[in-house]
This record gives C-alpha cells, structure tokens and sequence, in this order.
C-alpha cells in the first residue's frame, strides 16, 4: 500500500502563500534586466547626430533596388540597330512630295503578308520587305516617277512587327537581376534608378539604336523596419512593415494595434549599426509624453532596418516566469493530494462496509 505524508499536502496552500511573498518581495527589490536601455541622449547633441523626428523629419537616401523590388521599365525609344531590314507587318510612315492633289502620300503603311506596301491605288504596290529603309526609299522613288515627275520620298520605321517589346514589370530576381527575356539580363541590385536607366541604355545598345528607357520603383518590398513586441516570458510577437519613408515610432506602435495587455510603456528603436561599431545605438521612447502630451521629441523617424522594440510589463513578466517554475511543483503536489484522498477514500470505504457486514 502507497503510504503518502499528509502533512505535506496539509501545507500546499502554505507553500503557495510564501512562494507569492517571496515574489512580491522580489519585484519589488530587483533591477530591471535591461537598464542600459533606459539612458537618455546627452545634451547637447551635435547638429549632425540629431535624429529626425516627428516635426524636423528628413528625407532618405536614393533608394537603392535589392531583392525582391519590383521595377517598371518604359521603352521611350525603340528603334533597332541598323541596318534594319524591314518585315512583314513592320509600319512605315511614308512622306512623297508632288503626290497627287486626292491622294497624298503622307502616312503610316504597314508590310502586308505578300512583302508589299500599297501607297495608293494610283501608285500601286512596291515590295519592300528584306530590305533597308535606304533601299526602300529608292524602290519607293522608281515606283513613284512612273506616275509623279521627280518625287521626293522619305521613309522612316514608325513601329516593327518581329521587335519583342522592353516595357513592362520586371521584378528583382534572388541574383540581383532582371529578366529581359530576349534581350537576356541585367544586375540591378545595389544600384539607384538613375544607375539602372544608364545600365539599361547601355545593355539595350546591343539591340537598339541610341535606346532610351524610363525606370520606376513599382513595389518597395526589400526596405522594412520590425516593431518587436516582448511576450512577458511567453515568446517575442516580431512584424515586418514596409517602410515608406515618413513612418514615426507611434505610427509603427499603432501598425500592430497599439501597446497590448502584455506590454510596458518602455519603448526604444535600435538602430542597426555596422559590425565594429563596438556599441548599441539605442534611441529611447518616453512613450506617454508622446501619447498624452503631444511632445515630437522622442517621436522619431523610423529608418530602414530599424527595429522598434517594445518591453514587456514587469510584474506580468515576472509572474510568467515564476508560474513556469511553480507549474510542475503545484502539479507534482496536485497529483500527491489525490493518490492521498483516493488511499483515505479506499481505506474509509473499507471500514464502513466491514462496519455494515458486523451490524448485519
């Protein structure tokens, strides 16, 4: 027969009082872990170390394309390489002068399926496909001077039917680069617009004559911040938010619904900073003046990279992790105070039936 001492389990509830004692006493002689946290800017700060804030916001750098952006590309000018020579359903805009009063030559002619191009019921058809637009002018000109006394005929490229077009949404590839299709790929990543229109422009002249593009961010996905929100010893909450350039410590408290029931009024941002810096750069939140009195001063521009922590309340932080350590000694004794009223339930059992059996 299991034998368990009652006295222990007299004194559970004992126990429970002078574990929560000794935690009251804790909180309310312990440090808080985090204190080198909690330091203020020295004044003065130098001009050029101010960080931008509610009020005196900056404007960040030319932004700089990396994985996974998203670019829109417009082909301004797009005309090939020459010599180009001309194909089926290309468009000519076609220019004679001396053409006949009720039917001028001054428009736009596509190639039709056969090679030719039809200028007119009065100057019949010229075939023009294979050849330069040099070529097509003199072919153009005989054709002309069988009906007109000395034509003057220009001949341009207004649009080609066999040019796979540029324009359109390309996004960052893992590798930095973007896909052309056709005309093959281009490293982006690391560069400004302004360095992505010239590489570009520059790739482009393998294809085209003097190409001219315009570049536009259309995505901003690789520059963010993260508003991290300790868990009170339950497991930090992390956001990723896309930063747009003119976002504040309070717009990013209020990106994940404002301060939860978990959380202290003790926020910061840290601020990445290189490897060898040797030092944190922590810029401290005095969160109720923002909030209740309106005050800019710790209300600072957030900057890519930024991570705005948010810490947990003590108390509720503390009890989390004092109830971690309690939970298994208040299980151990809840499972010692049954097998015990089920051994006294057994043995009462036991002495009132032997009981009834005598009476009997």
């Amino acid at each position: 027969m299991i034998n368990i001492n009652s006295s222990f389990i007299t004194h559970h509830s004992s126990l429970r009082l002078l574990l929560l004692a000794a935690a009251v006493l804790a909180i309310a002689g312990c440090q808080q872990p985090f204190d080198h946290y909690t330091c203020t800017l020295q004044a003065p700060v130098p001009p050029g170390m101010e960080p931008p804030r509610e009020i005196h916001k900056v404007s960040l750098p030319a932004y700089v394309v990396e994985p996974p952006d998203m670019l829109a590309v417009d082909m301004l000018k797009m005309v090939p390489k020459p010599p180009y020579r001309i194909d089926v359903y290309d468009v000519l805009q076609i220019r004679a002068s001396f053409a006949l009063p009720d039917q001028p030559i001054n428009d736009f002619y596509i190639v039709e399926a056969e090679g030719v191009v039809n200028v007119g019921p009065a100057y019949g058809s010229v075939r023009v496909v294979g050849m330069t637009l040099d070529e097509a002018t003199e072919a153009l000109k005989k054709k002309l001077a069988e009906v007109l006394r000395q034509p003057e005929v220009s001949v341009q490229l207004a649009r080609t039917a066999g040019t796979q077009p540029v324009s359109g949404q390309y996004l960052v590839a893992p590798d930095g680069t973007i896909n052309l299709r056709t005309y093959g790929t281009v490293h982006v990543a690391g560069k400004t617009l302004v360095e992505i229109k010239l590489a570009l422009q520059e790739h482009l002249q393998q294809f085209f004559d003097s190409p001219e593009v315009a570049v536009d961010v259309l995505g901003y996905n690789s520059k963010v911040y993260y508003v991290i929100t300790d868990g009170a010893g339950m497991g930090d909450n992390v956001r990723r938010l896309p930063i747009t350039g003119n976002e504040t410590v309070l717009d990013a408290v209020s990106s994940v619904g404002g301060l939860s029931q978990l959380s202290s009024k003790e926020v910061w941002i840290a601020r990445p900073a290189p490897a060898d810096y040797g030092c944190e750069q922590i810029l401290p939140v005095d969160y109720v003046a923002i909030t209740r009195g309106g005050s800019a001063a710790t209300n600072y521009q957030v900057m890519p990279g930024d991570r705005v922590f948010i810490a947990d309340d003590n108390v509720i932080g503390f009890n989390n992790v004092l109830g971690k350590f309690t939970a298994p000694i208040e299980r151990l004794l809840g499972i010692a105070g049954l097998g015990s009223s089920t051994v006294r339930g057994y043995q009462t059992m036991g002495r009132g039936y032997n009981q009834q059996r005598q009476g009997f």
